[in-house]
């Protein structure tokens, strides 16, 4: 079990690392599951890497634990029915 109380698929998004930072899809995980997945990825990186989420949905809940651990959000342009955002610790 991770620190936010869940795992397994739940918790779960696909990742990968380009130049532009740490990618993380959370579209199709049920809810908390990109929340957890998400905030798991940012807690685990411990540099100035940016993390890129893509996600079918604007995460509201996401902005505030963002601004409490110290990292922002910002919109990126994306395809129709995706949000993508560029996730970077605030300097």
């Amino acid at each position: 079990m991770s620190a936010r109380g869940f795992d397994g698929p739940l918790a779960e998004g696909r990742r990968w690392v380009e130049a532009d930072g740490v990618h993380i899809d959370v579209r199709g995980l049920q809810p908390p599951g990109p929340l957890v997945a998400i905030l798991e990825l940012v807690e685990s990186i411990r540099d100035a890497t940016p993390v890129i989420v893509h996600h079918e949905r604007d995460p509201q809940l996401l902005y505030p634990e963002l601004a409490e651990i110290g990292w922002r959000a910002v919109r990126l342009d994306a395809e129709a029915g995706e949000v993508r955002l560029k996730l970077e610790r605030v300097p």
